[in-house]
């Protein structure tokens, strides 16, 4: 099978492996789309250098292909799989979407949404996943912003936000503000001319780039902050700083701070699923790449340039 190989760090080229075998509880999957995330470009990168202290492989990657997001057709069941058969369409996570095939656990996995494309399922798992997460306290009728509105974690945020009731501010940059409004936020504030004002019952933080303090400002006096990440650190530790500070912090003030570790799991999919298939969300994606411009679709990711999500089609 055709797959992107990676054999090290920063490093990466269209090559041939092996088909892999589903084991027990696994499906091997004929990949029609990969979503791409911030994760992907952090594990082609090897950057920044503690997620290789973390047990994605110190010296070089565990996992020779990179892409975790997922749409496609069922080809092999492993022993014991019952939840699915061949040829169901479905949709996910699995170690290695930039290549033909792909083996995934089923648990990672929920059936495809009616009316979806393959491109525009791939966009869904990782950044719908971790968006239906961190909105969990969101009760209707509440004031929520969403900051980095018009990322891959951000427009799904909105959305879910929305169709959870709430009154929804959304923060991005220029280029990005019809997308953010398209999405159903009430109200829409472009940060290069003026960040964003009052206070709110939740903020899901996906830019990373505010103090603790300013977070603080904005939040109603039993608020919630929900950290997404951090794309503003150095090399070594890559901003995780501020979720140290976050966790300090907790104990002595009335907001809580959160910092979200999404997990990949099918019924949270299938959660996303229902909200597609009732029309409350939907995917935005920015661009499509061909498998053989896997890395230009991670670059262009990485260049913030992106509305939405970026795509690799298989």
């Amino acid at each position: 099978m055709k797959a992107v190989v990676q054999r090290r760090y920063g490093s990466a080229v269209l090559g041939d492996l092996d088909v892999p075998v589903p084991g027990p509880g696994e499906v091997l999957l004929e990949v029609r789309a990969a979503g791409v995330d911030m994760g992907t470009w952090h594990l082609l990168t090897g950057k920044p250098y503690l997620l290789r202290f973390m047990g994605f492989g110190f010296r070089r990657p565990k996992s020779p292909v990179p892409g975790m997001d997922v749409s496609g057709v069922v080809k092999e069941i492993g022993p014991g799989v019952t939840e699915f058969a061949p040829g169901d369409e479905v949709f996910g996570t699995c170690a290695g979407s930039f290549a033909e095939y792909s083996v995934a656990k089923v648990s990672h996995l929920a059936r495809k949404p009616a009316g979806l494309s393959f491109a525009e399922a791939a966009a869904v798992p990782v950044s719908g996943g971790t968006a239906v997460q961190g909105l969990r306290e969101v009760q209707a009728g509440q004031r929520v912003a969403v900051l980095g509105a018009g990322g891959g974690v951000g427009s799904y945020g909105v959305q879910i936000a929305k169709a959870l009731g709430a009154h929804v501010t959304g923060v991005c940059s220029t280029r990005k503000v019809e997308l953010v409004r398209s999405l159903g936020a009430d109200e829409v504030v472009d940060y290069t001319v003026a960040d964003f004002t009052g206070t709110y019952d939740l903020i899901l933080d996906c830019g990373g780039n505010r103090s603790l303090s300013r977070l603080r400002k904005a939040l109603t006096p039993r608020g919630t902050a929900v950290l997404v990440g951090s794309e503003t650190g150095g090399s070594l530790t890559g901003g995780v700083e501020r979720a140290v500070r976050a966790v300090v912090v907790n104990p002595f003030v009335p907001q809580k701070f959160v910092m979200l570790m999404s997990n990949a799991r099918g019924d949270v999919f299938d959660e996303l699923r229902v909200l597609i298939e009732a029309g409350k969300v939907k995917p935005a994606v920015d661009r499509e790449f061909p498998l053989s411009e896997a890395l230009d679709a991670v670059e262009h990711l990485y260049s913030r340039r992106a509305r939405g999500k970026v795509v690799v089609t298989i």
